[in-house]
């Protein structure tokens, strides 16, 4: 997956089209969380260091393909300027007079912010004329939207195919490099966290890690279905009944790999949250709903992880966002950061959960993009990828 860089690119005096990732929380026109927008800080700096001029495009929510000012760019335009520390212009349509004239009007050095890509249905569609009127802003592409890549969109694949060179950014670098080393040649022992609601969503991930991975620590409410495999009673927990036979199939085909499965929960009593209980063993009562690996369990995980030399975690182990329930994702978490393993967090809410606890910084890597993470580790072709140049 060795892409060409941006820094390998002439950029002196080209007009730049650079996909961003800015899709963030706003609240009464402001951004209420700016990570996204700090991720691509790299890139745009040098940009700007190398004079080129930057044409920054994003999406932002689902407007639907028509314009709704409460999906408009212009905060995130307002907050760049700020961490920028420098003046960003803001074209009010990303195709057209307002953009062409605003994209003309760049010098060396200078940037520029599109309005909202989805207010126009066109770009989901991945239609060819609006990727043209997109490709006549600049003269060659930088991607460093990764969280998008998995989308086959005109920002992320139709204009790369026009303009060229065609290269990642360094956040998009970096998001290759660290899942890349997962699927080349991680270093053992490699255990692999995986939680969040359905099996479903992680199938493909385990089949394409099964050959790789040591072990496999199963949390969440995807557990359950696991569990049920094996003939435990889990009360009126989540189940996936069309999936037993896939997570029977999966257990039985771990040649390599060791599942382990939760010892205990935290369980809604009667199915009221309001009332946390600690089951005493494996199984879930008849009516109680578990929300949470449970104490015996988590403790389990940690002393795992501190065998480990890589940690892949996708999924948390509970309802992390109610804190009766947030207890094994938490300490989870802590004996990731604290294990000494390259750790990488595989975006979603894994990645909003150790942000949460103030622990992402201790991570070797979290990854900006959910969806895009758990196609790219189930071995699956990301479009945005798949079309930036290879290096030389």
């Amino acid at each position: 997956m060795k892409k060409r860089s941006v820094r390998d690119l002439e950029l002196r005096g080209k007009r730049v089209f650079c996909r961003v990732d800015f899709n963030v929380p706003l609240e009464d026109g402001r951004v209420t969380d700016d990570r996204r927008i700090a991720a691509s800080l790299e890139t745009i700096r040098f940009l700007i260091e190398q004079g080129a001029r930057a044409v920054l495009a994003s999406h932002l929510g689902r407007p639907k393909g028509k314009p709704k000012p409460e999906f408009s760019l212009r905060p995130c335009a307002e907050r760049l300027q700020d961490l920028l520390g420098k003046k960003v212009a803001f074209a009010a349509d990303c195709i057209g007079e307002p953009a062409e004239s605003a994209a003309a009007a760049l010098k060396d050095g200078d940037v520029l912010l599109l309005e909202n890509l989805r207010f126009h249905k066109e770009e989901e569609a991945n239609d060819p004329a609006f990727a043209q009127a997109l490709a006549k802003l600049a003269d060659l592409y930088v991607d460093d939207a990764f969280g998008s890549a998995h989308r086959a969109h005109a920002s992320t694949d139709g204009v790369p195919r026009i303009l060229k060179p065609a290269a990642a950014g360094f956040l998009m670098e970096r998001e290759l490099a660290y899942l890349g080393r997962i699927l080349g040649n991680p270093e053992s022992p490699f255990l692999a966290v995986l939680g969040g609601a359905k099996v479903s969503d992680k199938i493909e991930l385990i089949e394409n890690l099964l050959p790789k991975v040591d072990t496999f620590l199963i949390g969440g409410a995807m557990a359950y279905t696991f569990l049920a495999a094996r003939g435990v009673p889990i009360g009126q927990s989540l189940l996936e009944q069309d999936n037993v036979a896939t997570a029977t199939d999966l257990l039985a085909r771990a040649a390599r790999a060791a599942f382990v499965l939760p010892l205990d929960h935290v369980v809604a009593e009667g199915g009221d949250k309001s009332r946390p209980k600690v089951t005493e063993d494996v199984a879930i009562a008849t009516g109680d709903v578990g929300f949470d690996i449970g104490p015996r369990t988590a403790e389990r995980f940690a002393g795992e992880l501190q065998k480990a030399k890589t940690v892949l975690w996708n999924g948390p182990m509970g309802l992390f966002e109610e804190e009766a329930y947030a207890a094994g994702t938490r300490r989870v978490a802590e004996a990731i950061a604290g294990s000494g393993a390259v750790s990488v967090v595989g975006g979603g809410d894994s990645a909003a959960a150790v942000t949460e606890f103030g622990l992402d910084a201790k991570m070797t890597h979290v990854s900006t993009g959910g969806g895009a993470s758990l196609e790219f580790l189930s071995g699956l072709t990301l479009p945005g990828v798949a079309v930036l140049d290879d290096a030389r």
